[in-house]
């Protein structure tokens, strides 16, 4: 796992020295992700330079070192991340240069490193062939130093980040691009402004999503894309070289046909194939475990395979509703891990927040994502590769608002429109602390948030604007936002096309492509780069995601059970007992923390005055949400939190 950036410019660039520094400067905005060495590349007449940070993982040696020049010279390489499968791709690049007669591969390898062999496939197959045969996790940058062409690269699902744009002006405007805004930051040349419609769109989903940044004119590649832009062009090419939304119709249009019997014995298989790659390195490697069901089969699986045991990490809390380890420990103790758990107090957790602006670069409002860090904190201890078990639930029907959403809908269709809207209206007529009392005499607590949260959902006119609803903080941002107009994303405006699958599965297939890139990954990225500790995942190996697509939809939610197929082969490494309980997020309690003892922090972040002076926000939604939820009239943590996650943001970046 490493850290690249660059640029090209429009013109000849400066002193070759002069480059350099700005490479290093830009580099050293994303230090943490390779602590190991700097390098850097340039070519100042053709306008390119390359930067790369590296934390060694394969082949220790300065035989991996970058950016990498491609024997023969014509390609120079920066990648961040690991390509899983790439000894057996060097042996096919042996026995292609065997049998063409040329000097064989292997006599000119330098050393053992991935970089090495995705470099050599690039020169043998080109990028896209290459890329369709890698199995792994990445972004890139390549130059061809002959046709004076860049360009970039993101793995099929976006584990890896790769954010890019021009800026500057005349000879002066550059296309930048890198692993994290913040090292296109350091630029001379980079001035954008906030990005007030994608704010908005963070205000709706917590993160920034899609190929939007927080800043004008810089974007994110989007997952499973490339893009090319060769040198004295304007605008840069971009095409899919893998699509979710494909893989999910040609599933779900050729299903898998045999039992679920079967079906449980090749995913065994496929997961047991990918964890075993991805137990490849030449450092020491672990696993987070929450004691949940995709880390525990992750791990079961990395236990059948070693022959030592596995070192696995979970933190808990010491209150109650937020506390897995205890059943982490327990799954630890029957494979016979090496399990290291750290109880972190409040004080703790809330000394994290001062880091979050740092360690995610853009604005990030997951709660989850300090948790994320400690247990990141933790691990990066002991070992410098931890694989996890992210995107279980998008793949295999994990999450309860799937079916909740279906039933809701189910019913709700059926109701006139006018008799919605009327309900909706009774429903908000009443305040949500009259609705609490009620609550409290039938055992529910803050009946009036749920109440409230539900009557603005009746109106809505379709399962996708249901879902959407349910997936919302700000249901309105652009009331919120001065001048910001949200954006298209798949959830509306810009759908994928999705003929054939039902609503739940719509929903699993929308997740995938927006959730679990634009937040899920997001968030252990960025947390688990502070640190500088590489993660891998597994389930997002793409011939598990391809096999899951084909499963029906009555494998994966069998009987009203959830993840049906990933409970089966748990079942084989660990007794059920230890596993059958409610769900469980990994949290935080920030509505508590909110009225205690970060309450002086927020309120000189969401002070009216500082939102007037500044000017990005309306105020007096704001100020209404932090006044009933200090007195303990409404639960507004989610709301809040986006506010003072953009805040602090935006005060450490002015």
């Amino acid at each position: 796992m490493c850290g690249l950036t660059g640029f090209l410019g429009r013109s000849v660039l400066e002193h070759r020295d002069a480059v350099t520094e700005v490479l290093a400067h830009m580099a050293q905005a994303i230090e943490s992700r390779g602590p190991d060495a700097f390098g850097a590349w340039s070519d100042p007449e053709a306008g390119i330079a390359l930067a790369h940070r590296r934390l060694a993982i394969v082949d220790l040696s300065p035989a991996g070192a970058q950016p990498m020049v491609a024997t023969g010279g014509r390609y120079v390489l920066v990648f961040n991340g690991e390509i899983y499968n790439h000894v057996a791709l060097r042996r096919e690049l042996e026995s292609v240069g065997a049998s063409s007669g040329a000097t064989t591969i292997d006599k000119v390898w330098r050393g053992h490193s991935d970089t090495e062999t995705l470099l050599a496939g690039f020169v043998a197959w080109g990028v896209e062939a290459t890329l369709r045969r890698a199995i792994g996790m990445f972004a890139f940058a390549l130059w061809d130093r002959e046709k004076r062409v860049l360009t970039l690269g993101r793995d099929r699902l976006g584990e890896k980040p790769m954010y890019y744009g021009w800026q500057g002006q005349g000879a002066r405007e550059v296309f930048l691009f890198g692993s994290e805004v913040s090292a296109l930051r350091r630029h001379p040349e980079f001035a954008a402004p906030i990005n007030r419609d994608a704010l908005a769109l963070y205000m709706r989903h917590n993160c920034v999503g899609g190929g939007h940044s927080i800043y004008q004119g810089i974007h994110k590649l989007l997952p499973g894309h490339l893009l090319t832009l060769a040198a004295g062009q304007n605008e840069p090419r971009l095409q899919a070289w893998w699509s979710g939304a494909e893989v999910a119709r040609r599933g779900v249009a050729q299903p898998f046909d045999g039992s679920p019997e079967q079906a449980v014995d090749e995913l065994e298989a496929l997961l047991s194939s990918a964890v075993g790659q991805q137990m490849m390195a030449d450092v020491p490697l672990g696993a987070f475990l929450s004691g949940g069901i995709d880390s525990s089969t992750v791990v079961a699986l990395m236990q059948a395979q070693s022959s030592r045991p596995v070192k696995t990490f979970s933190i808990g809390f010491h209150e109650a509703g937020y506390n897995e380890a205890e059943h982490a420990k327990a799954v630890a103790q029957h494979l016979g891990t090496e399990h290291t758990e750290l109880y972190v107090s409040a004080r703790q957790a809330l000394d994290v927040i001062p880091k979050l602006p740092r360690l995610y670069a853009e604005p990030f409002a997951d709660s989850s994502q300090i948790p994320t860090f400690l247990v990141s904190q933790l691990a990066r201890q002991h070992v410098t590769v931890s694989l996890s078990g992210d995107a279980g639930d998008e793949l295999f029907c994990g999450y309860n608002r799937y079916q909740m959403t279906a039933r809701m809908w189910g019913k709700l269709q059926r109701v006139p429109k006018s008799m919605r809207r009327a309900a909706s209206a009774t429903i908000c007529a009443v305040p949500p602390a009259r609705w609490d009392a009620l609550g409290r005499l039938m055992a529910v607590a803050r009946l009036g948030d749920k109440l409230h949260k539900g009557a603005a959902l009746l109106c809505n006119q379709s399962v996708g604007d249901l879902y959407r609803g349910l997936v919302s903080h700000w249901p309105d941002p652009c009331a919120l936002v001065l001048g910001g107009r949200e954006p298209a994303t798949v959830l509306k405006g810009n759908e994928p096309p999705l003929e054939g699958l039902n609503d739940v599965e719509r929903m699993m297939a929308l997740d995938m492509l927006s959730y679990l890139p634009d937040d899920i990954l997001a968030k252990v990225d960025r947390a688990a780069m502070g640190v500088s500790l590489e993660t891998r995942v597994p389930f997002l190996d793409h011939r598990v995601v391809e096999f899951a697509w084909t499963l029906p939809l009555t494998h994966k939610l069998n009987h009203g059970v959830t993840k049906w197929p990933l409970r089966q082969i748990l079942y084989r490494h660990v007794p059920r007992e230890l596993i059958e309980r409610p769900k469980m997020g990994f949290g935080v309690p920030i509505d508590q923390w909110l009225r205690g003892p970060l309450r002086d922090w927020a309120e000189s972040l969401l002070a009216e005055s500082r939102l007037l002076s500044e000017g990005i926000f309306n105020p007096e939604p704001i100020r209404r949400k932090w006044s009933e939820h200090l007195s303990g009239q409404r639960n507004w943590q989610y709301h809040l939190w986006d506010v003072l996650m953009f805040q602090a943001w935006h005060e450490a970046n002015s």
